[in-house]
């Protein structure tokens, strides 16, 4: 569909600078505002139409989007990552930002990125908090672990930790100095409250894990060796729907597991992968770490 306006949005947390560009004219309308869904709207309405605006993904996620296409104007969402700027442009405004994006979107140089429904982003939010999780048990554990072996306090009876074992020798140590005593408890009060918390959350994603939305998905990938619920559920949530990628090379790409690559002419040269897009998808956490 052509447009004949094109409306970059520079978004932040309390303002929206935006500026509209018109192809026919080549003129720039340019307002300000408060973080204001509606009144955005209504601007957007007001100049030529049909209209389509478009702001960079990032920390105000898609809200914004959601609520203009309610108030019946389209936008969409540009990645961040894929907007290509001149190298010699060394102004940053907020004004300038917008009028960049509106004139990338008159001439079709913005990748879209994909708008997850409000129930997928939630099962997402709820995959995310499972990996911040995980990774503060982790650096729980490491502060106790170094706490000990600060105090030369070994575990020698086994080579695993954390098992049943570990926990009954943690259990039975004492310390003769009082704070040494409050830190030891306070470190190992933080290692079993995060347990908790991961115990609940990983019956939550069992829970949604079983939805019709996801079920389907979930089990398709739980008949691969070594994808368990949770990295089941992870993939599901953060990739959305399979199908839009046409083949596994596209999808590869989608969450950086490609090689890198710098050649010219007859010389060819590849690199470690890329690593680029949803790291999420990328590497999700496993389940019982």
């Amino acid at each position: 569909m052509a447009y004949r306006t094109s409306i970059g949005l520079d978004v932040h947390a309390r303002s929206i600078a935006a500026a509209a560009f018109i192809p026919e004219t080549g003129e720039v309308i340019q307002r300000s505002f408060p973080y204001d869904p509606w009144a955005v709207a209504e601007w957007a309405k007001s100049v030529p139409q049909p209209a389509k605006c478009v702001y960079e993904s990032g920390p105000t996620g898609f809200d914004l989007q959601r609520r203009l296409e309610e108030a019946g104007v389209e936008c969409c969402v540009g990645a961040v990552s894929k907007m290509l700027r001149p190298s010699g442009d060394r102004v940053k405004t907020d004004r300038r930002d917008a009028v960049f994006l509106a004139r990338m979107l008159a001439v079709g140089n913005v990748v879209e990125v994909e708008v997850p429904t409000e129930a997928m982003e939630a099962a997402r939010d709820l995959a995310r908090a499972r990996e911040d999780c995980r990774h503060d048990l982790m650096r729980a554990r490491h502060l106790l672990s170094k706490f000990l072996l600060r105090k030369g306090v070994v575990y020698e009876s086994g080579k695993a930790a954390w098992t049943r074992a570990h926990r009954a020798w943690l259990a039975s140590l004492s310390f003769g100095d009082p704070c040494e005593g409050l830190v030891f408890d306070e470190y190992l009060e933080g290692v079993r409250s995060l347990e908790l918390r991961r115990d609940r959350l990983d019956a939550a994603i069992a829970e949604r894990a079983a939805m019709p939305d996801l079920a389907p998905t979930v089990s398709a990938l739980r008949c691969l060796r070594g994808i368990s619920t949770v990295t089941a559920f992870t993939l599901a949530a953060e990739v959305g729907d399979f199908s839009r990628f046409p083949d596994a090379r596209s999808f590869m790409s989608y969450v950086g597991l490609v090689p890198s690559e710098s050649s010219s002419g007859e010389a060819v040269s590849r690199g470690r992968i890329t690593r680029t897009g949803n790291g999420h998808a990328r590497c999700p956490e496993p389940e019982n770490r």
